[in-house]
């Protein structure tokens, strides 16, 4: 194991996304001191790099549990998860989803592919000035935290991507596989912290349409009927 590596599991950044500034604090010396100690344990493989200036321990080697959100979040500073999976995090969606896919405060679309810790992705979407976190939460995974989307936030921020226009409920049911269970569990509060978050006019048409479908929805459900 490489002196950085041991260095950093006797720190507070053991279970951390860590940066070169945070290096610089913990290792002291010269600038290129520190380059030679973060080549060599990125050699022998006992530290990760994240993306440039980021990096972590290996978990294979220090029993690390840092999770792919908290790791997302230092990626792109002000970013949130969601999309499917935000979708998938609260068992709304049935499959696995293996692309950690955040949204960004910037205006390019960010793509990380590491072979060491997965693929992440970043999507800018056309939200309103001071709506980027409505419906956001910060969740709490192990000693890091992430901002994941709510569910109808990630859903309709999977409609303002795609561009999806409203037809009826079997986009949702149907097509991402949606138990009608979560959409009988929103509310009118739900859907009205949404409504002026998006720039769209396709996007806020079919958070107005979902509404009025999740309360026929709930009406069919109290009858006995189900959607087809």
């Amino acid at each position: 194991m490489s002196v950085l590596s041991e260095c950093v599991s006797k720190s507070n950044l053991t279970n951390r996304v860590f940066n070169e500034s945070q290096l610089r604090d913990l290792l002291g010396g010269s600038d290129a001191r520190r380059y030679a100690l973060v080549n060599r344990a990125l050699k022998d493989n006992s530290v990760i790099k994240i993306k440039r200036g980021q990096y972590i321990l290996n978990p294979k080697i220090y029993s690390q549990n840092i999770h792919p959100f908290a790791i997302a979040q230092a990626m792109v500073h002000g970013s949130y998860i969601s999309f499917e999976t935000a979708l998938a995090y609260y068992g709304w969606i049935p499959e696995a989803v293996y692309t950690i896919a955040s949204v960004t405060p910037e205006r390019k679309t960010i793509v990380y592919n590491n072979d060491k810790i997965g693929h992440f992705t970043f999507q800018p979407l056309a939200i309103n000035q001071f709506q980027f976190l409505q419906g956001v939460e910060r969740v709490r995974l192990n000693n890091l935290t992430a901002f994941v989307a709510q569910p109808l936030r990630a859903l309709m921020d999977l409609v303002a991507l795609r561009k999806i226009t409203w037809r009826d409920l079997g986009w949702v049911i149907n097509g991402l596989r949606v138990d009608e269970s979560h959409l009988l569990s929103l509310g009118k509060k739900d859907f009205a912290k949404l409504k002026s978050i998006y720039m769209h006019k396709a996007a806020n048409n079919f958070l107005q349409e979902l509404e009025k479908s999740v309360l026929a929805l709930k009406a069919n459900a109290k009858n006995g009927n189900r959607y087809d």
